[in-house]
């Protein structure tokens, strides 16, 4: 069973939502104010956090912010507010997902299912198994990368945001996202840094750097790593 914590105030598309995540064996636990939803994370732990964005008494961008301070757990923005400063604002803050309402419930299915297999190594389906297929994973606790069960000998800058692309692997990440969301790389930093460090992490993972086929560039854009056999 998928558990799933929401965060939400309008109550129909709440109960909606819930019915319908039910059927794929998602539990889904909904808060109607920010305060309550916090506070239920530190009882309970849950495989995924579904946030509005308008919200009583603390408006959903603080939220996405404070559980970041806090817990590692995916969060998707389901929000009817799509203006380019708040989407900059949630990934900043941590946030790996933006679905602006209305949006397609088998759409959510999909998101979900690729967050999850991402992050806890989860298929939603009657049984939960390992993703087998991943030419990239990473061992948090010894600073780590293999590929293809090989290790990586990667510096700090560059294990941390290999690391980063890995957690979001099969999305585009900006350049301002990875300024912003890894550690080891100063947000002082300019994007020609990000380009330089891309470069250096090419050059160890694959096997010709000038025709990358795991890190992809999208032009405008930034970045996409490519995470399956």
């Amino acid at each position: 069973m998928i558990n799933i914590l929401m965060i939400e105030d309008d109550l129909e598309f709440a109960n909606n939502l819930i019915k319908y995540l039910k059927q794929y064996n998602i539990e889904v636990t909904n808060y109607e104010t920010p305060e309550l939803g916090i506070s239920a994370l530190a009882l309970k732990k849950y495989n995924l956090i579904i946030l509005d964005l308008t919200l009583p008494n603390i408006d959903g961008i603080e939220v996405c912010r404070l559980i970041r301070l806090r817990y590692e757990t995916p969060i998707i923005i389901s929000t009817q507010r799509a203006f380019l400063g708040d989407k900059i604002a949630c990934f900043s803050y941590g946030a790996d997902d933006f679905m602006p309402k209305p949006y397609d419930m088998q759409e959510l299915i999909l998101r979900i299912k690729a967050i999850l297999k991402r992050f806890n190594n989860l298929i939603i389906n009657e049984n939960t198994t390992l993703n087998k297929d991943q030419v990239f994973i990473f061992d948090e606790s010894k600073m780590e990368i293999y590929k293809n069960n090989v290790l990586v000998e990667l510096t700090n800058a560059e294990y941390f945001i290999l690391q980063y692309m890995i957690q979001k692997s099969g999305f585009v990440i900006s350049r301002e996202e990875l300024l912003s969301n890894v550690d080891s790389i100063k947000y002082e930093s300019s994007y020609k840094s990000i380009d330089v460090l891309i470069g250096r992490v090419r050059a160890k993972i694959e096997e010709n750097p000038k025709k990358p086929k795991y890190i992809i560039s999208i032009r405008g854009v930034g970045y996409k790593l490519i995470n399956q056999l």
